[in-house]
């Protein structure tokens, strides 16, 4: 008979675990994880008590990259973001936004609703909000849950940002902000400081930031791992068809959320190049498996894996190497190739 688990088929996020969720591989990593967890909460609790504020600093940056207690996530990332310091300049902004909602576009509103039953239909906080839209039509939005929390978010951010309005992805990312933090108010101050100042370009309509950066990330391929980039190439695969959702989603519907919480730690006080981190791991550390694909079809499927696998699973030691991995990742480099590949992106095509 197999060893029943001690964990529950529900994470502590609200996320369903898949039918074929390997249980034996995570409790062996939450076995030493949980000291990590217990550990680091300690060391939170010590540092805060000892400041007035969390201010951005190198012992904070060294405590950010070996994690942030769940409790204490959303102080910290609006502290080091610059967004708790945005909505001490603009208190009310949020309410404001919200009551002006009828100035948004009917077309954005529209956008918004379709997209509302379809985050995270795995999550018991969203669950209910996607079955009912499945089996009636109808969204159905109560007052004080989270989907009615997410709708309010997007709705305030669009009628704040006119010139974004909406993209398809926010929802996963404010979503994913509202159950880190569980304060909606918190959730736009982030999501806003997350597109206005760390991802410019990102998510307006011809999402420019985002095909520039992914040009970027083939560019860094190419520089650190060649054979790769090479055996890529020679399989006619387009770094977009890869990686465009790990851009668009900052790897939310991707990797586990547990690691993605880490990877936004860093994303929050680090910036963008937190992203190409990240992505040139997951290359750098399937380097074998994917030169053995044959064909492009098995090289698809190898870089879907690559975000499940047990290396990701395991939040602690993959943050720890997006740090060695890559290795030299200058702020100099990701600039130059960033205006090459907006310039190169500027010609048209013959």
């Amino acid at each position: 008979m197999a060893k029943r688990s001690q964990f529950s088929n529900i994470d502590e996020y609200g996320f369903e675990r898949a039918d074929d969720f390997d249980y034996e591989t995570y409790e062996d990593f939450m076995s030493s994880y949980l000291r990590v967890l217990a550990k680091r909460s300690k060391k939170w609790t010590e540092l805060m008590a000892r400041k007035s504020a969390v201010r951005r600093s190198l012992t904070t940056k060294r405590y950010i990259r070996k994690g942030i207690p769940k409790e204490h996530r959303g102080l910290v990332w609006m502290a080091v973001s610059g967004a708790e310091k945005a909505r001490q300049a603009q208190p009310n902004l949020y309410l404001e936004r919200l009551r002006s909602a009828s100035d948004v576009h009917e077309d954005i509103l529209s956008c918004i609703r379709t997209d509302l039953p379809r985050t995270f239909p795995d999550n018991v906080h969203y669950k209910a909000t996607a079955l009912a839209y499945s089996q009636t039509g109808q969204l159905q939005l109560q007052d004080r849950t989270q989907p009615r929390q997410l709708y309010n978010v997007l709705v305030a951010f669009a009628s704040d940002n006119h010139d974004i309005g909406y993209c398809q992805g926010m929802n996963y990312i404010a979503g994913l902000l509202l159950i880190a933090t569980g304060e909606e108010e918190t959730a736009f101050w982030l999501l806003k400081t997350l597109i206005d100042r760390s991802l410019p370009g990102y998510y307006n309509k011809r999402m420019t930031g985002i095909i520039r950066d992914i040009d970027v990330l083939g560019e860094l391929v190419r520089l650190k791992f060649p054979e790769v980039h090479r055996h890529v190439e020679s399989l006619n695969l387009s770094w977009a068809v890869i990686t465009t959702k790990w851009f668009v989603c900052l790897f939310a519907e991707v990797l586990p959320v547990e690691t993605v919480f880490r990877v936004w730690d860093c994303l929050f006080y680090e910036g963008a190049k937190i992203l190409f981190r990240v992505a040139l791991t997951l290359v750098g550390m399937h380097i074998d498996a994917l030169l053995r694909c044959e064909d492009l079809a098995a090289l698809i499927t190898c870089f879907k894996a690559v975000t499940q696998d047990a290396l990701v699973t395991d939040c602690h030691a993959f943050l720890q190497s997006i740090f060695k991995v890559p290795g030299s990742l200058k702020n100099t480099t990701i600039s130059r190739l960033r205006s090459e590949c907006a310039e190169r992106n500027k010609k048209p095509q013959k």
